[in-house]
């Protein structure tokens, strides 16, 4: 309000313009708007404001002479100025009180309208046929009757109807329209679409609908009239539901705390509410459907591979030991496994082609989208093989079990809807030799981490890799690795001993999803490769075995699940791949 005859000062300078502020000589506001909101103007008898003289070349600071702290009134522009800005502040003002007018009577009108909808109560009707239990996804006509065509009421049971059904599912969406309410339901086994109407929209359990929340629904099951869309072309028109348990809002809702655009370290502490998501949940489906596919792969290929189960906690290493998790056992060291390599390779004497699923463990500190501390390893070791037949095996099981995945018509459309431009792959996959590669990369002038150009002995970096695969397009099959860059049981080729009968598969998008070799079946020589990277061979006697009792040609591989599932689903980084992933920094939930 106006302070008639008040003198009002503001200092630009020294002045605030908070609370701490009065007006005064001594608590000067700092700007001319501030005095004019907190001592309105009016057309007589108005407030006068007072600012500092400011004089050339006089010093401003604290410590000015009493000569250069005069008090003048404001300029005329700068009232002019100032005054134009105060108009503005009211009109804004005003439109903000006549919001807050405005929402305070929608916030009325809600409440009263939630105070009514408490009074509403919903009951069964016992004269309704009984209601049949099934998962979204039944789809089966001798379960599920369809009715078609259109009623004058919102459920109709009369002769022709369709099948009542009871369901149970948690609200996947949903949304209002006049008097009716379509919520979508999912149960982990499909989607279905519910149409709400009459009672069953103005009840309050209807009127504060999150979602997430459970319910339980009765209907009839109805086609989708034309023109019209919902999951599997069908939809349940309500006549009965419960609330199972009621999802938080507001600023718990599920939504709030993984929005799309949250930072990836928030999406990762709420990994459990991410995997309720569409998309999340599908990889997760297309995994467990990429697991079977290599299970039943292994189960028909001739030769077949038998599944055995190697131990997590082991005393040797397989891929050195910078990247080993140690832990006590006992008062003895021991590690987590980075590879079940050596354990398959005792067992195919007795048990023939072997392979396992299990976790892989490496504690490398990598912060690319390709790694992770913890992985589910699928590992196979063949018996009297070459280095040809192994990638003529290599080539065939990743094939059959694309092909495997992809004659699911739910898993085919799940990696339709990740990936739409996914194609599997043609055999035969691209050769490329190790020293090939160099010369490409050299040749298209991709270079080294270091900005240098590529020459043999270099460990081509993940980067140049993803790049080469990327323009060639197509799966690869690099090959002849040098020997001072590969793990210590590698068997050297008998044609050039710098190089190692070794394998990695590149996949574009991805880079390498499979690490493989023939393995040293000499006992010296692999009594040499011991001492060339000074391992103690002592506690890898059982390996060593091998080589003493009925030696053979042998060879396998390790494929990083979630690698192969990120290159099937177009992911961006294999963290999205695991059901709650490890890596660096990171392990919880």
């Amino acid at each position: 309000m106006a302070s008639p005859g008040r003198s009002v000062y503001f200092d630009e300078d020294l002045g605030k313009d908070d609370a701490s502020a009065d007006g005064s000589e001594q608590k000067p506001y700092k700007s001319l708007l501030f005095a004019h909101i907190q001592h309105p103007p009016a057309p007589t008898d108005g407030p006068q404001y007072l600012t500092r003289r400011k004089e050339a070349g006089a010093d401003q600071g604290p410590g000015v002479s009493e000569v250069h702290q005069e008090w003048v009134p404001a300029s005329k522009s700068a009232l002019k100025k100032a005054g134009n800005m105060f108009d503005q502040h009211k009109r804004k003002q005003a439109r903000g009180d006549e919001l807050a007018i405005r929402e305070k009577q929608e916030a009325d009108k809600r409440q009263q309208a939630l105070e009514e909808a408490r009074k509403v109560k919903l009951s069964q009707d016992p004269k309704l046929p009984k209601a049949v239990k099934i998962r979204l996804n039944e789809k089966d006509p001798a379960v599920v009757k369809l009715r078609s065509g259109e009623s004058k009421k919102d459920v109709d049971y009369s002769e022709g109807r369709g099948t009542r059904v009871r369901v149970t599912g948690r609200v996947h969406r949903f949304r209002t329209q006049k008097d009716v309410i379509f919520i979508t339901l999912q149960d982990g086994y499909g989607f279905l679409q519910c149409v709400f109407t009459g009672n069953l929209t103005k009840i309050y359990d209807a009127m504060t609908m999150t979602l997430e929340t459970s319910l339980e629904v009765y209907g009839e099951m109805w086609e989708v009239p034309p023109k019209q869309h919902a999951p599997d072309d069908r939809e349940l028109h309500a006549d009965f539901y419960t609330v199972i348990g009621k999802a938080a809002g507001d600023k718990e809702a599920i939504t709030t705390r993984v929005s799309p655009d949250a930072d990836p370290q928030t999406l990762y502490d709420n990994r459990h509410l991410v995997l309720r998501g569409q998309n999340s949940s599908s990889v997760m489906k297309v995994r467990a459907a990429l697991l079977r596919a290599f299970r039943q792969t292994y189960e028909e290929i001739t030769p077949s591979c038998l599944e055995v189960t190697p131990p997590c906690m082991v005393q040797t290493q397989v891929e050195g030991g910078a990247t080993l998790f140690a832990f006590d056992y006992y008062g003895q060291k021991a590690y987590l496994t980075q590879s079940s390599q050596l354990y398959l390779e005792t067992c195919i004497p007795s048990l023939g082609n072997v392979f396992c699923v299990a976790p892989s463990f490496r504690a490398e500190k990598a912060h690319t989208r390709r790694h992770l501390s913890e992985y589910t390893h699928i590992e196979a070791e063949l018996d009297f093989i070459s280095f040809d037949d192994l990638l003529a095996h290599l080539e065939l099981v990743m094939c059959r079990v694309v092909e495997l995945a992809l004659s699911n018509p739910q898993t085919a459309q799940l990696v339709r809807d990740l990936n739409p431009s996914f194609q599997a792959p043609e055999r035969p996959f691209k050769r490329m030799k190790y020293a090939d590669a160099i010369e490409w990369l050299v040749e298209h002038d991709i270079k080294t981490g270091e900005g240098e150009p590529h020459k043999f002995g270099d460990d081509i970096a993940e980067a140049a890799e993803r790049k080469m695969t990327d323009i060639l397009n197509r799966p690869i099959f690099l090959t002849h690795f040098p020997t001072e860059i590969k793990a210590f049981y590698m068997k050297k080729d008998p044609h050039d001993p710098r190089v190692t009968e070794s394998v990695d598969c590149l996949m574009p998008g991805v880079g390498e999803i499979v690490g493989g070799s023939m393995r040293m079946d000499d006992y010296d020589e692999l009594m040499q490769a011991y001492k060339r990277v000074e391992i103690d061979p002592a506690p890898y006697y059982w390996y060593t075995d091998q080589r003493k009792y009925g030696t053979s040609p042998h060879g396998g591989y390790g494929l990083g699940l979630e690698r192969f599932l990120a290159w099937m689903c177009g992911r961006f980084t294999v963290k999205e791949c695991s059901l709650y992933p490890r890596f660096t920094d990171r392990c919880t939930p």
